[in-house]
Formats: C-alpha cells, sequence, structure tokens
C-alpha cells in the first residue's frame, strides 16, 4: 500500500452485518484502543509495509483484519471493514497476472505464493464474498471515481500534518444513480463505445457490495500531501466531471473539451511526482 494512494470506500449501515459481526463492530466502535479517524490510514499503511519489509515478505496476512472504518451520521453506526486480507489477495493476484513470472518471484517467493494462492482458492470455493468494500488507486484517481458525487459534498482540511484530507461523502445509491445517469448520458451522445470498461466494473461493484443505505466516500487518501494548499483547495474534478456529463447532455462540445483538458493536465501533472526524484 503505497503512501500516496487514493481510496473509494463503502460504509455498510451497522443493521446489515449478522449478529454476531454486529456485536463486533458495536464493541469495535465503544473501545478506545481503535485507530481513531484522522490515524485509521496511517496504522493501515503501517500494517501493511510491515508484512511487506520482513524476510521473506507476508503478502496477505494468515486471517483477516478486525478493524474497519467508521462513519456516525444521523446517530447511526456505518462500519468500512478493512478486509486487509481478502485486498491482499486480490493485489496479489493482479499482481503476478501482469508481471512476468521471473520477475514476480524476485519479488515473493514461491512458497509463499504458493500459500496466499491456495488460501485465496479455498476462501472463493467457500462461497464467501470475493469483492472488498475498498477500492485503491495510487498516484491518480480514475475520472468514473468522481461521478458519484457532487461538489457540495467536498470535505476539505487543507491544513498541514496527517490530518491533510479531501474527502467525499454521499449515499451510495445516490452515488450509483449519477454513475447510470452518464453512463446512458455518453451512450446516447456519444455512443455505447464512449462508456468506459472502467465506468461499467464501478457500477457493477457498487450494485454488488453497497447495501441499499449503505455510504460511498471518495479519500483523496495521501495524494492531498502533493500539493499545496492552493492547489488543493482549487482542485474541483467532481463539480468540474458534473459539468462536462451536463454540458455534454447539451451538446457543447467545447466545454466538454475545456473541462476534460483541464481535468486532464491537473491529473498529469500528479501522476507525473510519481517519476520524479
Amino acid at each position: 500500500m503505497l503512501p500516496y494512494t487514493a481510496y473509494l470506500r463503502v460504509y455498510q449501515p451497522i443493521e446489515s452485518f449478522g449478529p454476531s459481526e454486529r456485536d463486533h463492530w458495536e464493541g469495535y466502535a465503544a473501545s478506545p484502543d481503535r485507530p481513531r479517524r484522522a490515524q485509521a490510514l496511517a496504522a493501515e499503511q503501517a500494517e501493511s509495509l510491515g508484512r511487506l519489509t520482513v524476510t521473506p515478505p507476508v503478502v496477505a496476512p494468515a486471517v483477516e483484519s478486525a478493524n474497519a472504518y467508521l462513519r456516525r451520521v444521523d446517530g447511526r453506526l456505518y462500519v468500512c471493514p478493512w478486509e486487509t486480507r481478502l485486498r491482499s489477495w486480490r493485489a496479489f493476484t493482479e499482481f503476478t497476472e501482469e508481471t512476468a513470472p521471473a520477475l514476480s518471484e524476485a519479488f515473493v517467493p514461491e512458497r509463499e505464493a504458493e500459500r496466499v494462492e491456495a488460501d485465496y482458492r479455498e476462501w472463493r470455493a467457500s462461497g464467501a464474498r470475493i469483492r472488498p468494500g475498498i477500492l485503491s488507486s495510487n498516484w491518480v484517481i480514475p475520472v468514473p471515481w468522481f461521478v458519484p458525487f457532487s461538489d457540495g459534498e467536498r470535505r476539505l482540511v487543507p491544513s498541514a500534518g496527517p490530518t491533510r484530507a479531501l474527502v467525499y461523502l454521499t449515499r451510495s445509491a445516490t452515488g450509483l444513480e449519477r454513475l447510470e445517469r452518464t453512463a446512458a448520458v455518453l451512450s446516447e451522445r456519444v455512443g455505447r463505445h464512449a462508456v468506459s470498461a472502467s465506468t461499467e466494473r464501478l457500477i457493477d461493484w457498487l450494485r454488488t457490495v453497497a447495501h441499499p443505505k449503505s455510504l460511498l466516500e471518495l479519500d483523496y487518501g495521501g495524494l492531498p500531501h502533493l500539493l499545496d494548499d492552493e492547489r488543493l483547495t482549487q482542485d474541483r474534478s467532481v463539480a468540474e466531471v458534473a459539468e462536462a456529463v451536463r454540458a455534454l447532455e447539451k451538446g457543447d462540445a467545447g466545454r466538454v473539451r475545456e473541462l476534460r483538458d483541464r481535468l486532464l493536465r491537473r491529473w498529469r501533472s500528479i501522476r507525473a511526482l510519481e517519476h520524479a526524484n
């Protein structure tokens, strides 16, 4: 897990969990020892780095994490479990599919790779849910991630230090509706081919993992630490994407291009920092 990573999280209402899980999360929420909101991301990253920096590295923990991100809205508790083991399994699967065997073995010993693959096969065979409630993206935020939100749902903490953050929060049902409407506009105005595979995957993910009363959060994670306060304050990517969809619906191609180019320039400059010294 890189420090410059953004996250899309689904928070399930406490009543959506079974009795034993509900008891666990209610006790967890009341515990004074759990990572607090401002430190939770740093704690999760430290846990992951601790596994990967030992020799040999531990690609996925032997048991699932008992930690979660929590939110309270209108007196109701919402829970987004870390699901560290499940997310590690899926990340390792993607890594091995995209990396030549000789190279992947240089990073992960054969015995550890076999253990991870066997554990994940057993999990899938059990019929357990294989889609986590957290998506992550390194160095850049995919454009479809901006679609489920509105500018009014933006929460900015521009101060320096570990609390520096930019977050959007909405109802998952509202976010899914915005995504489906955007896909419909693109399909109608440009053609079905204009609806990207990443947009379709995001719609499918939300339909699969989100409880009807859940919350959806876009967390810029570590990316705000790459920007000064002025650039962070000026980042209105969500508003620009929403305006571009409205312009497309009205047939204003010039405005669509203007907003698209502005968005691409902003995120291209951030992505370039990945290769900077």
